[in-house]
């Protein structure tokens, strides 16, 4: 199973969703990193995604994006070759 990380934060509905998703593909751990618990890591997030809003979701390397990209990428079939590696 690849690695799956998350910039995430407690309030966000996306976040629960991607994580929901994410579960129901079979991921049993997810390496979340609060940006709501530690500010700082923000802006670590922006200057590796270019994004500002969470989630951002990697797996492995590959920066897969949001919520919305994650089920896109579902959608088109592309999801289910990443997390079975």
């Amino acid at each position: 199973m690849p690695k799956v990380t998350m910039y995430s934060s407690a309030v966000c509905p996306y976040c629960i969703n991607a994580e929901r998703l994410l579960t129901s593909k079979g991921v049993t751990e997810i390496n979340k990193i609060r940006i709501d618990l530690q500010p700082e890591l923000r802006e670590e997030m922006v200057k590796r995604t270019g994004r500002r809003t969470v989630p951002q979701i990697y797996i492995d390397e590959r920066h897969i994006g949001g919520f919305d990209d994650l089920r896109a990428l579902d959608m088109a079939g592309g999801l289910d070759p990443l997390l079975a590696k």
